[in-house]
């Protein structure tokens, strides 16, 4: 199958001016018009600021530098905008990890949060999120917020040996966080150990977390709803299921659309879209996926042999958005979607009608 490049709108690239190589993982949010992105390099955290629904980006500056900062696999910073507020979380530690699974992680990564309310000029100093030390070792978290001053933080948690799903929310805009919440641990002792969780606000002060699950040799994706800090039955996601005695390193994403939650994942080497409650619906092949919606639909996009695919609920086929690229990362702006992935040590960006 052939696609064609989807170029109704020029891409940009940002990030030539960072000391740090490469930059890696960028991660958006948006109000209107209005559009912020984080992403890692080297030891630092980036931050950069569109005002024209990313027609133009600022030139990146320095959030914070040093330490061990987790950069791999869907790990790295997350951005949200609350209120006034534009909130940064990153799991960053100061010791080396070492054995055969230390990945370049951390052994003492804690979940910290940085906040700006002067449009990104200044930074608070951190705090940390996790209220046992060390227990976000794994560097694999989900930020989101309502709109307004509440967010949510989850996080694959190592406090109790095994890997969990935890939680922490904030209803200030980030400058505080409640005690941290259990929102899943599985029967068999450990979810997926190295799969990236997601979040969505649902309205109401409800939310959906998905996270991939160890059940029955199987590694599928599961979904629940916390409420406050409580939290409902999970649920699977899909029909399928996919026997794995591994871990992927492959999250997904959640998206509202019309009061339903929709997610986009991958199962072996194919991409899903899954409205909660119903079957996937395959979308093509490939992994690291994500997933946005708009007024009209949901949009999804993912990395197939380095090259960056999008489709839509009207699309007849993925259109192909950029070559030699990996880690996208989609949001709604007004009047279209912006998708930005590495690409060559920078962050490309391209807006789609």
């Amino acid at each position: 199958m052939t696609h064609l490049l989807l170029a109704a709108f020029l891409a940009i690239r940002v990030g030539s001016n960072v000391p740090e190589t490469p930059a890696r993982g960028p991660q958006m949010a948006a109000q209107g018009s209005n559009v912020v992105m984080t992403f890692g390099a080297g030891d630092a955290i980036y931050f950069s600021s569109s005002k024209d629904g990313g027609a133009t980006f600022s030139v990146p500056q320095k959030i914070v530098g040093g330490g061990i900062l987790p950069l791999s696999r869907h790990r790295g910073p997350r951005v949200a905008m609350a209120g006034k507020a534009i909130v940064v979380t990153a799991v960053v530690g100061k010791i080396q990890a070492e054995g055969p699974h230390a990945h370049g992680l951390p052994s003492d990564g804690d979940l910290l949060v940085w906040r700006s309310t002067d449009s990104g000029k200044t930074w608070s100093k951190p705090i940390v999120i996790n209220d046992v030390p060390a227990a976000s070792t794994e560097g694999l978290h989900a930020l989101a917020s309502d709109g307004g001053s509440g967010l949510i933080a989850s996080w694959l948690d190592k406090r109790a040996g095994k890997t969990k799903l935890y939680a922490a929310r904030s209803t200030d805009a980030g400058l505080t966080w409640s005690p941290n919440f259990l929102v899943y641990e599985s029967p068999e002792g450990t979810i997926c150990e190295c799969c990236a969780p997601s979040l969505a606000n649902m309205g109401e002060d409800k939310w959906a977390a998905m996270w991939r699950n160890v059940l029955s040799g199987s590694r599928d994706m599961h979904l629940a709803t916390i409420s406050g800090t409580s939290t409902g039955p999970a649920q699977k996601l899909g029909a399928g299921t996919w026997k794995l005695n591994a871990c992927p390193m492959d999250g997904g994403g959640l998206a509202m659309f019309k009061g339903q939650v929709y997610s986009a994942w991958r199962r072996e080497h194919d991409v899903f879209l899954a409205r909660a409650g119903e079957a996937e619906k395959r979308l093509g092949s490939g992994a690291d996926v994500a997933i946005t919606a708009t007024k009209e639909g949901i949009q999804v996009a993912w990395v197939q042999a380095g090259k960056v695919y999008v489709t839509n609920a009207n699309a007849t086929e993925p259109q192909l958005l950029g070559e030699h690229a990996a880690n996208v990362s989609l949001i709604e702006v007004a009047g279209g979607v912006l998708a930005a992935w590495e690409a060559d040590g920078q962050i490309e960006i391209r807006r789609l009608p």
